[in-house]
């Protein structure tokens, strides 16, 4: 943004799709108030209101944006008109409007007084989760510290996520049951990495079922290890997201890091260790109390899963489905449910997972899912 006394866009198209541009000659103003969030509100009532906002400068470039990529998200997301002139922001338009950008705007100002990276998609959360009106402040979920890495820190990005890790926390043992991109499984592994740095434990077991869609171990090439390999890649490739990729093979050589199939945990008591059973969807109700019955003293448990992407050949009947009817209402279980509104991915991927829920609904339902279905639910949208 320009220095003080220079004027800056006000990054809104009318309904005449006009831009207005704000200068000194067309657009005074006057008497913000001083204190961050520094807002004064000029007018009350339903007649248009006013709120100027005065910006901390070691701030402004933080929640603006670089080429104000975040005030174009903040004008796209609110209905209320934004102006930033020098280090002043005002904010005009209908008093619920207004109130709702106030507050999203003097949240930010917290997030970025914090370290917390904004950008564009922070700006749409943080919408979000105000708009939700729920007991958590974007701040509050935004701003929470899972792991810090190379190149940044692991935060959760929704409401939901942050329930999920505080879960975790709080309890031995934790479900983490949604669809895909919704971070149930990065999530899990950046709190055991960072358990393990804390040397809260004293090694990570990352395991899977090594099965999907019908085949069998047997019938594909290569060595036992390159076999498995495939099915556990995607936990190897979290963990070279969040640790120095050449300590990894130290401490998997060490024992302290462990990724091996579900079979591997059959007979074993596993004490002082953090657990993550992932893709928890693909065992049958046996190999989960096998798995679940593995805990020792001083481990934390997490199982990850998505009931709606069972691999399982034959029909078999999945061990996540079954396992909250038998463990619910058991003490220091807890179950975490995450959906579309947590995928973190590309938009659309919300809006697949959405369509494939409802499509699934009708099934049930019996009934048989039509063009016309799909294009009312594509008008819905």
């Amino acid at each position: 943004m320009g220095r003080p006394g220079d004027y800056t866009r006000l990054i809104r198209t009318t309904t005449q799709g006009v831009i207005h541009v704000s200068t000194p000659e067309n657009d005074a103003v006057t008497g913000t108030a001083g204190a961050d969030p520094g807002v004064a509100r000029r007018n009350s009532g339903d007649s248009p209101a006013r709120t100027a906002v005065q910006l901390d400068p070691d701030l402004a470039m933080a929640v603006l944006g670089a080429a104000d990529a975040n005030l174009r998200s903040l004008e796209d997301l609110l209905d209320a008109d934004l102006h930033v002139r020098g280090g002043t922001m005002t904010i005009s338009g209908a008093p619920r409007a207004v109130d709702q950008a106030s507050r999203v705007v003097a949240d930010l100002l917290r997030q970025a007084r914090r370290g917390v990276e904004i950008t564009p998609a922070s700006v749409r959360r943080s919408v979000e989760i105000l708009a939700d009106s729920g007991p958590l402040t974007p701040e509050e979920v935004l701003g929470t510290d899972v792991l810090s890495r190379r190149g940044g820190m692991i935060r959760p990005k929704t409401v939901g996520q942050k329930r999920y890790v505080d879960a975790i926390d709080e309890h031995t043992v934790v479900f983490g049951l949604g669809p895909a991109g919704t971070g149930k499984t990065y999530l899990a592994m950046a709190k055991a990495v960072a358990a393990l740095r804390a040397k809260d434990v004293s090694r990570i077991i990352l395991t899977r079922p090594a099965v999907e869609a019908g085949e069998r171990l047997g019938y594909l090439p290569g060595t036992l290890h390159e076999k498995i390999d495939p099915y556990l890649r995607p936990l190897y490739d979290s963990l070279h997201d969040m640790m120095d990729p050449e300590t990894i093979p130290k401490l998997m050589a060490a024992g302290v890091i462990e990724v091996a199939p579900l079979a591997y945990m059959r007979g074993r008591t596993l004490n002082d260790a953090f657990i993550i059973l992932d893709e928890a969807q693909n065992t049958t109700p046996e190999q989960m109390k096998m798995f679940l019955t593995r805990l020792g003293f001083g481990s934390k448990i997490v199982v990850t899963g998505d009931i709606t992407q069972i691999d399982l050949p034959g029909g078999q009947r999945s061990g996540l489905k079954v396992v909250r009817d038998i463990l619910a209402g058991v003490d220091d279980i807890h179950f975490s449910e995450l959906t579309s509104k947590d995928v973190v991915r590309h938009a659309l991927v919300a809006r697949i997972v959405d369509a494939y829920a409802k499509h699934e609904e009708r099934l049930d339902r019996g009934e048989k899912p039509t063009a016309v279905h799909r294009k009312r639910e594509h008008r819905h949208r």
